[in-house]
């Protein structure tokens, strides 16, 4: 019987578009790695891909279903074609959700990549910044080799924070949907952590160095003050200047 063979068909379409949507669009997933969510990425696109395919059967069903009616009696039309619209109305609603989560899932990995890409570039500037402090810490110069090494420091450091806020937002971006959040959080935590180190040890540098040139300041003056002492000192001996006429000195 044709009718009994359509229906089957009509059938099978609406019990492959049930699993389809069960095991892609009603499971919760979580994401807490990288390879999760990229086996997700893929597994969506041959869900999509798939159902792509499903067209052609449903068209061919379609067409079975529109034939039959045609030629069939006014009294199968009605319950047919109403399977028919059920399934047509079924397959479009699956193949669009499909495309959306793939859509979605596809740019939540986009947002991942470009993540790593910022905390990449920054993690370099921070090797540069942690190279360029042992330097200066090492130094051997005078005064005026430090003073430059400290100048080119900071000006290493006034990096612009346009990659910091970026990571900000895609970090926020995604813990917020809860994907890969406790990773997200361990980067960002160990990237904070180390910035706020180098900051900690450019600051501590800059004042001891400050307090080496104050203390070599100190010196000088002590020195200098010592040599007119001495001078004078020199100048009375040779006058033969008795103490008891220059208590002050004396003392």
């Amino acid at each position: 019987d044709k009718t009994v063979s359509l229906r089957k068909d009509l059938s099978e379409m609406h019990e492959w578009i049930t699993q389809a949507e069960e095991e892609y669009l009603e499971r919760d997933f979580e994401y807490k790695t990288p390879d999760e969510l990229q086996r997700a990425v893929e597994e969506l696109k041959r869900a999509k891909e798939e159902a792509m395919q499903k067209e052609v059967k449903v068209k061919l069903i379609t067409d079975s279903v529109n034939n039959f009616i045609a030629k069939a009696p006014p009294a199968a039309h009605e319950a047919l074609k109403k399977e028919l619209d059920v399934l047509i109305t079924s397959y479009q609603r699956l193949c669009s959700r499909l495309n959306g989560k793939c859509k979605t899932l596809e740019e939540v990995w986009a947002c991942w990549r470009e993540l790593l890409s910022y905390l990449d570039a920054e993690n370099k500037w921070l090797n540069e910044i942690e190279l360029k402090l042992k330097a200066t810490e090492n130094i051997q110069g005078g005064a005026e080799e430090i003073s430059e090494s400290l100048d080119s420091l900071e000006r290493l450091m006034r990096h612009p924070e346009d990659n910091r806020n970026q990571i900000r937002e895609l970090a926020q971006t995604l813990t917020d949907g809860g994907i890969l959040d406790e990773l997200i959080n361990e980067k960002l935590e160990k990237f904070n952590t180390r910035w706020e180190e180098l900051q900690q040890r450019q600051k501590s540098l800059e004042q001891s160095i400050q307090s080496a040139q104050e203390t070599d300041k100190t010196l000088r003056l002590i020195q200098e003050s010592l040599a007119a002492i001495d001078k004078q000192l020199t100048t009375y001996i040779a006058d033969r200047v008795d103490a008891a006429q220059v208590p002050q000195e004396a003392q």
